[in-house]
């Protein structure tokens, strides 16, 4: 049996030992890192699995790799209307707020554990950044819905704040191993990193797509392929001329995932399942390198520490930082508590191994065992956390999936199927009363096992399987209209006007979109406009109603066919 043999199978065990403890996370109220570290840990020279595994360089090339893989994800799944809405709070929290979080850990380390001051700060800031990993896999796999904005907030931070603990770990360690003066050349890194991970992210998000776009490969399969290489290509070049690859990216991720290209949904599947294979390996590999038994020398210091780090160092960096940009206490206890550590940490605590610092190995374990309680405190008790702080909301109506229209081309459409929940404004109601866009068109009902051919007056119900052809700029339209009527966020209306046929109901309007237009609610958009216009209608004309104005789009003779619509004021309600 040849070694590569021995390396596949064992490979090949860990992956799924790690695969089916992510099925215990639920269920025991851990995070997945947590178990994947626990995995790999029983894996290793302390373990029953016996495998002595002591290769730092190799550790932190794998979580190098594993880690952008993850961030690449993370940002393709974050949306631009996030980024823009939290992008000041987030980003303040990811320099200012890392800052003073390492900061105040670090001076507490140095005296808990007896070490230099540098030595207690480097071990600071690399504890000193959340992990982009664990905090997605919370909010976004285990069921727990919060409002946008704060949502945003804590992904957004979570994604951008690496490059600065990172950063201060590598310039921490200059000053410690390499002696260099604090000063100009710590700021002229710190432009560097963030400077060019940014261009470089725009700059490969931006040529990424017209290739993606443009190229006509032999196999479909290739298209995620391609996507995954133009991540790496962004980190490569960006850590090959000194900036931040991580930085860059995610930035790349957030610039190909917001904009249209072929086989989308596919590339989305592929780099999910790969952002997956990449935390397991990760995070094994991790607890491979570990050695339990070092952790009981360091377990009360560590105790001790992160104590500090969770109760007094993140509420001192989040809490001045949210105040000024308007969270409420509740929004701010809930951000203060989700500052999780996990992989950055661990890999961060590897270079001053690679680096060669005296007490190296005990900054290692004591971050080790930190990340253990960060995560598995704060990891398991974030849902009861944001129900107790009543932060939760019921979880959105969403499609079941989205289903490419890829036999066709370059054709800018989209097959949406939808799964009516009980709770849905359209639940009861007939097609002809669902106001959809005039570009949207339902092709099929499927329930209980039949298929069922749509009409205007086919009644829906909960529980059906509805497939919808839609143009994508229509989309959020059609996801308000099958939208649920409970308590919590509010949709607001797309920049974008809403186009829907003339002969569309008033009351139709209101119920598929809260829009108040003025008139009986059985009259329709075609008699308003004809009664609020002093002249006859024609192509362009436009009747203003309150915070509402009603465009003629299109006619066919004297009756009008299309009527554009736009709310000059208010939102969408549930």
């Amino acid at each position: 049996m040849f070694f590569i043999d021995q390396v596949i199978l064992l490979a090949a065990v860990l992956i799924l030992l790690g695969i089916i403890s992510s099925k215990l996370s639920a269920r025991l109220g851990l995070p997945v890192l947590v178990l994947f570290l626990i995995v790999g840990m029983l894996a290793g020279e302390d373990g029953p699995g016996g495998i002595l595994f002591d290769n730092a360089e190799a550790a932190h090339s794998l979580g190098t790799l594993a880690l952008a893989l993850i961030l690449f994800d993370g940002g393709l799944q974050t949306p631009l209307k996030a980024i823009k809405l939290v992008w000041k709070p987030a980003s303040a929290l990811a320099t200012l707020g890392v800052l003073i979080t390492g900061a105040v850990t670090g001076y507490a380390a140095a005296y808990i554990l007896k070490i230099p001051l540098l030595q207690g700060m480097l071990l600071g800031a690399i504890v000193g950044s959340t992990d982009a990993a664990a905090v997605f896999s919370l909010l976004r796999n285990a069921g727990i819905h919060l409002n946008g904005k704060l949502k945003a907030t804590l992904e957004i931070e979570s994604a951008s704040n690496d490059p600065m603990a990172i950063f201060l770990t590598v310039g921490l360690l200059e000053v410690l191993v390499n002696e260099m003066k604090p000063g100009s050349g710590l700021l002229v890194m710190f432009l560097s990193q963030m400077g060019l991970g940014a261009v470089v992210g725009l700059a490969v998000g931006w040529i990424s797509l017209r290739l993606i776009n443009r190229i006509q490969l032999v196999a479909a399969g290739l298209y995620p392929v391609l996507v995954a290489a133009c991540g790496l290509l962004s980190f490569g070049i960006t850590a090959n001329i000194g900036g931040s690859g991580f930085l860059a990216v995610f930035i790349t991720g957030v610039v190909i995932g917001n904009s249209r290209f072929v086989f989308q949904r596919s590339t989305f599947l592929f780099h999910d399942g790969l952002a997956w294979l990449s935390q397991i390996t990760m995070f094994v590999v991790l607890g491979l390198l570990i050695t339990p038994t070092s952790l009981i020398d360091v377990w009360l210091e560590g105790l001790i520490i992160a104590f500090v780090l969770i109760f007094i160092a993140r509420p001192l960096a989040v809490v001045p930082i949210l105040a000024i940009f308007g969270f409420n206490l509740r929004e701010i206890t809930l951000v203060s508590w989700v500052g999780l550590r996990g992989s950055v940490p661990i890999i961060l605590a590897i270079f001053p191994l690679i680096f060669g610092l005296p007490g190296a190995a005990l900054i290692f374990n004591v971050v080790f065992f930190v990340v253990l309680i960060s995560a598995t405190l704060q990891g398991s008790s974030l849902a009861w956390m944001a129900r107790k702080l009543k932060l939760t909301l019921p979880p959105p109506v969403t499609p079941a999936a989205t289903l490419e229209i890829t036999a066709l081309g370059d054709v800018d459409a989209d097959i949406v199927e939808y799964t009516l929940g009980r709770t849905s404004r359209a639940d009861g109601c007939r097609i002809s009363q669902l106001a959809l866009p005039e570009s949207a068109v339902m092709a099929m009902i499927s329930r209980d096992n039949n298929i069922i051919a749509p009409r205007g007056s086919t009644l829906l119900q909960a529980e059906d399987q509805l497939f919808i052809v839609l143009k994508p700029i229509t989309r959020a339209f059609v996801d308000c209209v099958f939208s649920g009527k409970v308590d919590g966020e509010k949709y607001e209306l797309p920049a974008q006007e809403l186009k829907v046929k003339g002969n569309t109901h008033i009351i139709d309007i209101a119920h598929s979109y809260n829009i108040d237009i003025t008139g009986g609610p059985e009259e329709t958009l075609e008699q308003v406009i004809k009664s609020h216009l002093m002249t006859a209608p024609s192509i362009n004309a436009v009747a203003e109603l309150n915070n509402v104005k009603l465009y003629v789009r299109e006619m066919v003779g004297e009756r009008i066919t299309t009527v554009g619509i736009k709310v000059t004021a208010g939102k969408l309600k549930n």
